[in-house]
This record gives structure tokens, C-alpha cells and sequence, in this order.
């Protein structure tokens, strides 16, 4: 492949049929890579830190995870239809500018994950280049930027490459674990705590929500005839064995090794394969894995970016100088808040996901609702760069649903700066996802349904009138 071919031309405009290609198992190799990695270790450790057993805290991650990953295989599957990025797509919903609301808080998603990432990634960098923390963060930003300007196909070799190298590190430490620890012993102490156990649901269906605004990103480039439901359980299956394998083993070891783990997570998940050549390995499989996963939000950041700012300015396309200069403001907002939060990154980091989880959850909610039952998986691609056409610029009974969506979790929400009124009769037991899921996907599907001359008769991928092509 010529280095021109290489380097990725499209930004949010759609992908045309000559230039798809891959098949749908792509999507497995991609987020399976991009989920076994040590801040989804990390997340599954916070079931345990914050009180939770082994056993329930791994059986609360599992549902969330597939329940979350559901969610977030339905977004992938738009993908191939629709050969756009995930949030251009919003404008149906939200109108073409109506969509920078929910895009303003995507794109501080991207910084914030990126920013967490950075803090371990850049743990990793460090003691592999023999430097130390700042340096290594800063070092592996750069690195992140410069995949994510070549785009698309590198973020899928990177995904190759890493579920690859990091499953081989994972069933290494998995095994040097299970040699350490009295595994009879954390299963035997099991006492079911619903407050806990919703925690466990939470923080794993909010690690798989969180993928929502830019899984479709990662698809757009497959065929348009390659199958829905195809793009759906590969999506869904790589993302919940990664996280659910990564997520186990940090429950594990969270809950064998008291102060050691959270005083230095890198250094301890690495202590645990020994030193050396192995050590060496294991820190390289780590940066790999954040890398992938950095690229995403790195990439992700780009897209949201210049699709929030086209739907003021009209712009459908986007130099590659252009391209660099979004993606280097990603990368120092990221590396930034990752200097500044990285000596309180546990605590920081659980309250970050669930404070996510608010406001994303709705917009999964009415995406999904139109998607699948108002249009019918029938847009009119033209129209999504257009505040004059049949979307409309803004659409304000979805952007009320979406505020309704996320005033209606308030009183569930828990977190370390903010417990809801209604969490304490519960138990302390955090059900805002929920909520958050289900009331805006009744409301929008009321609201919607009653107007839908909107909707073309099937999807049209031109300013030509007559049938799709």
C-alpha cells in the first residue's frame, strides 16, 4: 500500500462505495485491542476498592458490560449504512447545529479519556524509556497525535496489533496472579450488596456507553452491503471480552493487594510478570493498549470538533493541515488535564465515568430510538450539512427530550461531589443510567412519531433525486 493510501482523506463527509473496504470482523480485532488495556483494569478494581466483593463485583461488571456494549454495537451498526461519522449523524435528531449540544460534551469526554489514558500510558512510557512520569505522558501524547493524523487505517492496524500483543499479556499475568493469590478464598467471601453491585453495573456499562458517540467512526468504512447484524456481535463481542477480561483481572487484583495496587497501578500490574526483558514486555503491552485506545479519543476529539464547528460554517471537508491543527488541540487539552489530575487519578477517575454516563445515555437513547424505529434507518445524507433542509437546523423537541433525559438522573446520581436525593432510599445504589436510557427513549419515541414527514422513503446518499445508490 502506497504511503498516500495510507494516510486518511475523508473527515466527516460520507465515505463513497469505492473507497469501503474490510469486513465486519475488523471491528472485533479493533475493540477488543482497544479494551484489554490497564485503565479498564483499573475500572474493574474500583468494584473492589469502593467496597464490592469478588464475586458480585464481577457478575455486576459483566451485565454492565453487555448490557452497555449493546448499546454501543447498535451505534456501530450504523457504520456501513450510513458511511458517516457517529455524531454527523445526530443532526437528524438534533438539527444540523442543534447537534453541537450534546457534541460539546463528547468532545470533553474525548479530553477526559484522554487524559486518563495519558496518566498510566505515560507510567508505562516512563519506566520503559527510563524517564520519568511527565515526560512519559507528554511522550506518548505525541505519539497518539501523529497516529490519529494518519487516521483510519493505522487505528485498525494498531487494534490488530494490540489484541494480539496485549491477550498474550494478559493471559501471562493472569496466570502469575493465579499463582499468588488464594482464588478459593476471594470466592468463598462473596455477600451480595446492591448499592455495590449496581456500582460494579455502572462503572462497566458507562466504560461501554462512553464508546457511543464515535464507535460508528470506526465502521463507516465497511462495505454498505456488509450485514447489520454481522457489524452488531463483532462490535459487541470484542468490546465485552476485552473489558470483561481486563475488568476481572482487576477486580483480582485490587482485591489481593490492599495499598500495593492503588499506590502505584502500573507498577504493580507489571511487578507482577517480574522483571528484565518480561518487565520491558509488559510495560510496552501497556502503552500499546493505551495507545489504541488514545488514538480513538484522540481521533474521536478530531471528528466531534469539526463536526460541532461545520454545522455553523457549512463545511463538509477538511485539509490536512487543518486535520493537524484539531488533532494537536486535542492532544495538549488531553495531556494538560493529564499533568494536572495524575497524582488523584482513582478517585477523579470513577467520579469522571459516572458524571459521563448522564449525559450520554440520552443521546444513546433518542440516536437509537430514531435510528431504529422512527427512521427506519432511512436519512437523507445531504441534508445532514444543510440547516435549511428537511432536518432543519435546530430541532428542539429532541434537544428538550435530551435535557429532560439528564435532569431525570439527578436524583439517582452518585458520586464523590454530588449524591441525589432518591440514592440513599436505594441504598446508595446508583440506577441514573438507567434512567437515563429509558425515560428519554419514551419521550422521544412519543414526540417523534407524531411527525414524520421528515423521513425519506429510503436513505439518499446524493443531492440527485430518485433512488439510492
Amino acid at each position: 500500500m502506497a504511503a498516500e493510501d495510507l494516510v486518511e482523506r475523508r473527515s466527516i463527509d460520507v465515505v463513497p462505495d469505492d473507497e469501503r473496504h474490510g469486513t465486519a470482523f475488523s471491528q472485533f480485532t479493533l475493540w477488543l485491542g482497544a479494551n484489554l488495556q490497564i485503565t479498564a483494569v483499573v475500572t474493574g478494581a474500583l468494584a473492589v476498592v469502593f467496597g464490592g466483593d469478588v464475586v458480585w463485583s464481577v457478575v455486576g461488571l459483566l451485565l454492565g458490560n453487555l448490557l452497555g456494549g449493546a448499546v454501543m454495537a447498535l451505534h456501530s451498526a450504523q457504520g456501513p449504512k450510513l458511511g458517516l461519522p457517529q455524531m454527523i449523524q445526530s443532526r437528524a435528531q438534533f438539527g444540523v447545529r442543534g447537534a453541537v449540544v450534546p457534541l460539546l460534551l463528547v468532545i470533553l469526554m474525548y479530553v477526559g479519556f484522554f487524559a486518563s489514558g495519558s496518566v498510566l500510558a505515560g507510567q508505562a512510557t516512563a519506566r520503559l524509556t527510563h524517564t520519568d512520569d511527565t515526560t512519559g505522558i507528554i511522550a506518548f501524547a505525541l505519539i497518539t497525535a501523529v497516529a490519529a493524523a494518519v487516521g483510519y487505517r493505522v487505528i485498525h492496524v494498531l487494534g490488530r496489533v494490540a489484541s494480539v500483543v496485549c491477550a498474550l499479556a494478559f493471559v501471562y499475568l493472569g496466570i502469575r496472579l493465579l499463582d499468588r493469590v488464594d482464588l478459593s478464598a476471594l470466592l468463598g467471601d462473596a455477600h451480595f450488596d446492591l448499592p455495590m453491585f449496581l456500582l460494579a453495573v455502572s462503572l462497566s456499562a458507562s466504560w461501554q456507553l462512553a464508546f457511543g458517540p464515535y464507535v460508528a467512526d470506526y465502521s463507516r468504512y465497511l462495505p454498505r452491503t456488509t450485514s447489520g447484524r454481522a457489524t452488531f456481535w463483532w462490535t459487541l463481542s470484542g468490546s465485552a471480552v476485552g473489558s470483561q477480561w481486563s475488568m476481572t483481572f482487576g477486580v483480582l487484583v485490587a482485591a489481593s493487594s490492599g495499598e500495593a495496587f492503588l499506590a502505584d497501578q502500573v507498577g504493580y500490574v507489571v511487578g507482577l510478570g517480574g522483571t528484565g526483558l518480561i518487565a520491558s514486555f509488559l510495560y510496552f503491552s501497556i502503552a500499546l493498549g493505551k495507545l489504541t485506545i488514545n488514538v480513538l479519543n484522540t481521533y474521536g476529539g478530531f471528528m466531534s470538533t469539526v463536526t460541532g464547528i461545520s454545522g455553523f460554517r457549512g463545511q463538509k471537508a477538511l485539509s490536512q493541515r487543518g486535520r493537524a491543527a484539531y488533532i494537536a488541540l486535542i492532544m495538549v487539552a488531553g495531556t494538560a488535564v493529564a499533568l494536572l489530575g495524575k497524582d488523584s487519578f482513582l478517585t477523579s477517575f470513577k467520579d469522571f465515568l459516572l458524571f459521563l454516563l448522564t449525559f450520554f445515555t440520552p443521546w444513546s437513547a433518542i440516536n437509537l430510538v430514531d435510528y431504529y424505529l422512527i427512521s427506519r434507518e432511512r436519512y437523507d445524507i445531504p441534508a445532514l450539512f444543510d440547516p435549511r433542509g428537511r432536518y432543519g437546523a435546530w430541532r428542539w423537541d429532541a434537544l428538550l427530550v435530551y435535557g429532560v433525559g439528564v435532569l431525570a438522573q439527578l436524583p439517582f446520581l452518585v458520586t464523590h461531589f454530588y449524591t441525589g436525593p432518591l440514592a440513599a432510599p436505594l441504598g446508595g445504589a446508583d440506577i441514573s443510567w438507567i434512567v437515563g436510557l429509558a425515560v428519554p427513549a419514551a419521550l422521544y419515541w412519543l414526540l417523534a412519531r407524531r411527525d414524520t414527514s421528515h423521513i425519506p422513503e429510503e436513505t439518499r446518499y446524493t443531492l440527485a433525486s430518485g433512488p439510492a445508490h
